[in-house]
């Protein structure tokens, strides 16, 4: 898929560094001399807001079994209390407290997501940055500078993975920026940064079949672990070869577009940014890629004002259609949540989608059940418009004869659209309760996020993620 990058500048094939074997160097020796001056406002703003937006989803996430058991085996090998368990009153070595917050972000699967690479990078820079963050002491500031950083790094790694090998889950791409934050964080040399990241090359996983199941949050919280355990090892002295990526039988080679894509590592550096260009704050849990789909359901329904038992039809459209349709009666949580005829049949019914339908009772109403035996893909399409790969069409074909058709490109929330401060809070005061903190120590949480290149230590921040901190 053409990137905003390729839309914006014309890439320049002759990029410094873009020889294999020097690809990796240039890209680090560039992101890892970035301070605070050199990004854009908005770029800084959106990591907040990501900030925000990943404590919402783990704060709903740390009583679910997949982030409980993780947890309970991070906390049975223990370590250097090094980092907050958020919502607990645990610390951990960082690389174990990254793990288990990034497992109770991605189990409420209410967090963020890349337009383009469908990956949850949010999780993994929220969790790891907040740990490394504590671990060093590092400035607010420091730790925006390194998740612009580090969503920059895995939508690089995601272009050179274009036209590679199928079957990946895009959670390998989330691991190099985990990587690269945590390098940034602890303030290492260009090299080291590298060397970080061709330790993730000779480490990533992650297959896409596993997505529909607990495997999901295995592997996003694998991310943010091995992220912090290869940049700590490479600070160490640990060091693999330096073609580990860009070489022959490298990982652009083996998993990627082959040599052809190396340039894309270093093509128009600084031109824009990906955490600008295509972050998506959820707005609404399950599967990013299916909100566009939900979005045009609900603005359907709501503008026509229309009754469940009037449906005959509901006929969908959109990139996604043939490839995420999902289960007609979801069983759980989690297949609810990858289930575009549920997503659909609820947002009809109740002409809106909420945090409340991740829940059994939303699941098995009746009403959102009998629509969801009419959802089906659209054999001829509306000849509509659209330039991102979530768009969504709906169709709502009444038991009168009437069609009533509805399109939603870029969604609320995402970056083409515009996010917005007031949807991200709505989203946290929604969820956050769930964590059990005060009231008022929520509103400090969210006070402190909003004024964080201000903060001189993150463990400002994350004291205040402890119940009684």
């Amino acid at each position: 898929m053409t990137s905003n990058r390729d839309k914006m500048q014309p890439k320049d094939n002759a990029a410094p560094g873009a020889a294999a074997g020097g690809a990796t160097f240039a890209l680090c020796r560039f992101l890892n001399s970035r301070t605070y001056g050199d990004l854009p406002p908005l770029a800084l703003e959106h990591a907040k807001m990501i900030l925000a937006s990943t404590l919402s989803s783990a704060a709903v996430g740390i009583t679910m079994d997949t982030a409980r058991i993780q947890r309970e085996l991070a906390l049975e090998q223990g370590g250097s209390a090094e980092s907050t368990v958020w919502f607990d009153n645990a610390k951990l070595p960082a690389m174990l407290a990254a793990r288990v917050n990034a497992a109770a972000s991605d189990a409420a699967a209410s967090d963020d997501s890349d337009m383009r690479n469908i990956a949850h990078v949010g999780t993994a820079l929220s969790a790891a940055g907040l740990a490394v963050g504590e671990r060093v002491r590092a400035h607010g500031r420091d730790l925006l500078v390194a998740m612009v950083i580090g969503y920059e790094t895995s939508g690089r790694m995601g272009e050179v993975r274009e036209g590679g090998v199928r079957g990946l889950h895009a959670t390998q791409l989330v691991t190099f920026a985990g990587a690269a934050l945590t390098s940034k964080l602890l303030k290492q040399t260009d090299a080291q940064m590298a060397h970080a990241l061709g330790i993730i090359a000779a480490t990533v996983g992650g297959l896409f079949v596993g997505t529909n199941s607990w495997a999901r949050d295995y592997m996003h919280a694998n991310a943010a672990f091995t992220g912090v355990q290869s940049a700590l090892a490479a600070g160490r002295g640990f060091t693999v070869n330096e073609d580990m990526i860009d070489g022959p039988a490298g990982f652009i080679d083996v998993f990627g577009g082959g040599p052809e894509s190396v340039r894309k590592l270093t093509a128009d550096l600084g031109a824009s940014w990906d955490i600008n260009d295509y972050l998506a704050i959820k707005l609404w849990p399950g599967a990013h890629p299916l909100s566009g789909m939900v979005e045009a359901a609900i603005m359907a329904a709501r503008e026509n004002n229309i009754a469940p038992d009037d449906v005959a039809q509901i006929l969908v459209a959109g990139p996604f259609v043939s490839t995420m349709f999902g289960s007609r009666r979801p069983k759980d949580h989690v297949e609810a949540i990858h289930s575009m005829p549920y997503f659909v049949a609820s947002a009809i019914a109740d002409k809106t989608f909420t945090w409340a339908h991740a829940t059994p009772e939303k699941i098995f109403d009746p009403v959102v059940q009998k629509l969801m035996s009419v959802v089906d893909p659209d054999p001829s399409p509306p000849p509509v418009k659209t330039i991102w790969q979530w768009a969504g069409t709906v169709t709502i074909v009444l038991k009168s004869g009437r069609r009533i058709v509805h399109t939603v490109d870029a969604p609320r929330g995402s970056a083409p659209r515009g996010i917005e401060w007031s949807d991200v809070e709505e989203k946290y005061y929604a969820l956050m309760p769930h964590s059990k903190l005060p009231a008022g120590r929520i509103d400090e949480i969210l006070t402190t996020i909003r004024g964080l290149e201000d903060v001189s230590d993150v463990t400002q921040l994350t004291r205040l993620l402890v119940p009684g901190g």
